[in-house]
């Protein structure tokens, strides 16, 4: 307890201060950390008390029932008033020159803390944590609700501290302590899932349509044909069939119309020699046919040369 101006009684040390921001005493700093400038005569009674060391003080505003914590860097301040850092005193809601009361308090050793940037600018930073390790030597001890601030590259970032263990105040000297972020303040997040659900419709519309078209390429299109020369029980293609039907009585009437039994026989052959045997013998046949029946009697007189011609599909007798 204190009284009288600053005399203390009692085994802690608890005292009321006014408070300035660091611009007043040229220490800029401090700014980057969470320590406070205080006056000598604190220094005289924190000796004389048996305190935990490193010194950790925590502030309240009663006004506005606030409350963090810091450390402290150095005894110089005039009597009666610290220096502070100017975020925390956004903190804690004070103004220059407000009443803050200090009290020394020891805090457990940290384990996890989690944090949420105010902007999403911080994650853009190559390596966020590195920045973040080096930044975070500068505090002595970390609060739940705090907002601490990073400055890096000439810009000043600012972090909420959500979420401490142990307790909701820890400190950070010379532990080992895991942590955690969470997504900023201005992140939106329903915005995202809306661009890969159209591009995932896109590739099953493309994979669809290579399926629909592989149907309409069929390999091996050509007729059946048999090595026996018999006709076949199925009808070929309506395209070939055409051009069968019509080169039959053509061919049969220029054999000097053999039996029925032959002119089957010739026909089918006729219509297997077109792609196989015999083509280049047959097709003089097809343009000659407007030229009259005395072209088409000469044609039989010429496949009696001695050339030999293998399955010419005449029929021949042994009785001579």
């Amino acid at each position: 307890m204190f009284f009288d101006g600053y005399g203390y009684h009692g085994t802690s040390f608890e005292q009321t201060y006014r408070c300035y921001p660091a611009s007043f005493i040229e220490k800029p700093q401090i700014e980057s950390g969470d320590k406070i400038i205080m006056p000598p005569s604190a220094l005289d009674r924190l000796a004389s008390l048996h305190i935990d060391y490193p010194m950790l003080f925590e502030l309240r505003n009663d006004a506005a029932e606030r409350v963090s914590h810091c450390g402290v860097l150095e005894f110089i301040a005039e009597e009666g008033m610290i220096y502070m850092p100017y975020w925390m005193m956004e903190n804690l809601l004070l103004q220059e020159g407000d009443i803050v009361r200090l009290k020394n308090v020891t805090l457990p050793k940290g384990t996890y803390v989690k944090l949420q940037p105010h902007t999403k600018d911080f994650l853009d930073i190559s390596n966020p944590k590195a920045i973040l390790e080096t930044t975070l030597r500068n505090y002595s001890c970390l609060t739940t609700g705090d907002s601490i601030m990073v400055a890096y590259n000439n810009k000043k970032y600012y972090i909420d501290i959500i979420e401490t263990k142990p307790s909701s105040a820890i400190s950070i000297i010379e532990t080992d302590c895991e942590v955690d972020f969470a997504p900023p303040l201005d992140y939106k997040e329903p915005e995202r899932p809306a661009i890969p659900s159209s591009s995932s419709k896109a590739p099953t519309q493309v994979e669809e349509a290579p399926t629909e078209a592989e149907p309409k390429f069929s390999a091996f299109t050509g007729t059946a044909r048999r090595l026996d020369g018999k006709p076949l029980k199925q009808q070929p293609p309506p395209l070939f069939s055409s051009g069968s039907k019509d080169k039959g009585p053509a061919i049969s009437n220029g054999n000097n119309k053999p039996s029925s039994g032959s002119s089957s026989q010739s026909s089918a052959r006729q219509a297997q020699g077109k792609l196989v045997f015999g083509s280049n013998a047959n097709r003089p046949k097809e343009t000659k046919q407007d030229s009259g029946k005395e072209a088409k009697q000469e044609q039989p007189q010429k496949k009696e040369d001695p050339k030999f011609q293998p399955f010419t599909g005449r029929k021949y007798s042994l009785k001579g």
